[in-house]
């Protein structure tokens, strides 16, 4: 068991900012966010920069707990973890709708799913482009019933942020077009 706990966890990659650093240091996670992206219909660079933008890339990633009397540590405010830092209500009903019931959330293929997933619906709920990196990340963060009230609107830090993540998503692309092929290789041995 102790085994499982050390192996099952990827280490965050030590270039968050460079994709193909990334998938050089973690080559499985190239298929499974291709993978992702082609059930999907989105994109690897869209999946990576709500990944980056949510745990850094961190199996375990949980929100900061609050304080108690400014000192103690209080509850988190949220039951978000894992790479995708969904919640436990949109990760259930993730399970739910595409029948991966074995789905965790501190594992990357399954995290990559679910942010494409979570793509898809906000696409289809709330008519954003699945190219639209900016407003999709803006549906992930509020739910798509915030986004379609405008709950963003204010909150101008959370706009900033959803431009960092578009940003990241055209950087990310910019570098996958230089090493993409390197990732698709596939080796045949006799």
């Amino acid at each position: 068991m102790v085994v499982c706990v050390t192996a099952c966890t990827a280490k965050q990659p030590s270039d968050i900012d460079n994709v193909c650093a990334i998938f050089g240091e973690h080559r499985k996670w190239y298929k499974e966010s291709q993978r992702a992206a082609d059930r999907w219909g989105t994109s690897i660079p869209i999946i990576m920069a709500f990944i980056h933008q949510e745990s850094s890339f961190k199996a375990k990633a949980k929100p900061p707990r609050t304080k108690v009397l400014w000192v103690l540590p209080g509850p988190r405010p949220a039951s978000a973890k894992g790479y995708s830092q969904a919640i436990d209500g949109t990760w259930d009903q993730y399970k739910r709708s595409t029948g991966r019931f074995a789905a965790d959330r501190n594992d990357f293929g399954d995290a990559a799913d679910f942010v494409g997933w979570y793509i898809d619906q906000s696409a289809s709920k709330s008519q954003i482009k699945k190219t639209d990196a900016e407003n999709l990340y803006l549906a992930y963060h509020e739910g798509q019933g915030g986004f379609q009230k405008g709950s963003y609107q204010s909150k101008p830090w959370l706009m900033t942020v959803a431009k960092k993540v578009a940003a990241r998503s055209e950087q990310y692309a910019g570098q996958l077009k230089g090493c993409e092929r390197r990732f698709k290789r596939r080796f045949f041995f006799f």
